[in-house]
């Protein structure tokens, strides 16, 4: 059995797909998510046109759900993850896999400290996911699943295969984490734009406010001796170049660096709308950290996580050149 555990926008994408194909899969989570599956089921839609649905899904907001797993993909928001780790160290058998799919850098750390007797592999999901209500789950930018290198993720590589996530496993996930981080630097960015996803990367404005907390974090990362992976057809080293380009030249390219559709919107502006406390901390928040370990600051992604705490209890939507303006000064 897989058990999704922390099974919000990404946890019912990957685990819908899963169960979508076959495979036994249980959530975990919330209890207003586990209504709206028990009356509409779900639905996983993605930007090629995938439509699946699958009916009668197993949904608990306990973790005794979880006991028996053999897999545990854990999806919880970073903040949770002490607490689902000790949680799950109550319930899961020794020797279960359990993969973390989560954003930001020293999650699995933190799982593997605490559950010594499970095989903990890191992951990450670079791809977003929007939850459109009503059971339905569409994932609105381009991406695969990338995991740790483990032999103990063998026996389950072809499940994810059926379910069109096949897993690219990495000898150092490391350098690819970074890279999912220096694209997620973008989340703040698009919450305070109150904007769908290609509508703010459309505007110059706020890609200038995007290529500016790139550019500090990879000058840091360049000091720490990380080379971040190479995810896009644009090198990360290059990116906060293709951002500050005209519009127009911008538009030219940006089908060939990334798919992003419509509906795409990134899960701090859903954490927003929701009034639910974001993931800032474990983002911008990290490039922070990075900063203060080689005793040098990051002044542009600090002002970010200053903006975002603020908006977790005072929303306001800023236009691009108001938002680079707050940035520069």
């Amino acid at each position: 059995m897989i058990a999704v555990y922390g099974a919000g926008g990404v946890g019912c994408y990957v685990g819908g797909r899963l169960a979508a194909a076959g495979a036994a899969v249980t959530f975990v989570g919330r209890a207003r998510t586990a209504a709206e599956v028990a009356a509409h089921g779900l639905r996983l839609t993605d930007y090629l046109g995938a439509d699946l649905r699958v009916a009668d899904v197993p949904f608990e907001t306990t973790p005794a759900a979880a006991a028996g797993a053999d897999l545990v993909l854990v999806t919880v928001k970073s903040a949770a993850t002490a607490q689902a780790a000790d949680e799950l160290a109550e319930v899961v058998p020794p020797g279960a896999v359990v993969v973390s799919f989560q954003n930001g850098i020293r999650n699995a750390e933190v799982l593997r400290s605490r559950l010594p007797s499970q095989v903990v592999v890191a992951g990450m999901v670079p791809f977003n996911v929007l939850n459109r209500g009503g059971g339905v789950f569409h994932q609105g930018t381009e991406g695969k699943l990338d995991v740790q290198r483990d032999p103990v993720l063998a026996p389950y590589a072809e499940a994810f295969e059926r379910a069109g996530l096949p897993l690219t496993q990495h000898d150092d996930l490391l350098p690819v984490q970074w890279s999912k981080l220096l694209l997620n630097l973008n989340n703040p960015v698009n919450a305070l734009s109150n904007l769908p996803l290609r509508d703010e990367l459309s505007q110059r404005a706020y890609r200038r406010c995007l290529a500016a907390a790139q550019a500090e974090a990879l000058d840091l990362l360049a000091a720490a001796g990380i080379r971040p992976a190479r995810l896009l057809a644009v090198p990360m080293q290059r990116f906060p170049a293709v951002l500050r380009l005209p519009d127009f030249l911008f538009r030219r390219l940006a089908g060939k660096v990334l798919a992003v559709d419509p509906l795409a919107r990134t899960s701090m502006w859903e954490d927003l709308e929701a009034g639910r406390p974001t993931e800032i901390d474990y983002l911008n928040g990290e490039v922070v950290t990075l900063a203060g370990s080689l005793g040098r600051a990051a002044p542009v992604n600090s002002k970010l996580v200053h903006l975002i705490r603020a908006a977790e209890t005072d929303r306001r939507s800023w236009s691009g050149p108001d938002l680079l303006r707050e940035l520069q000064r």
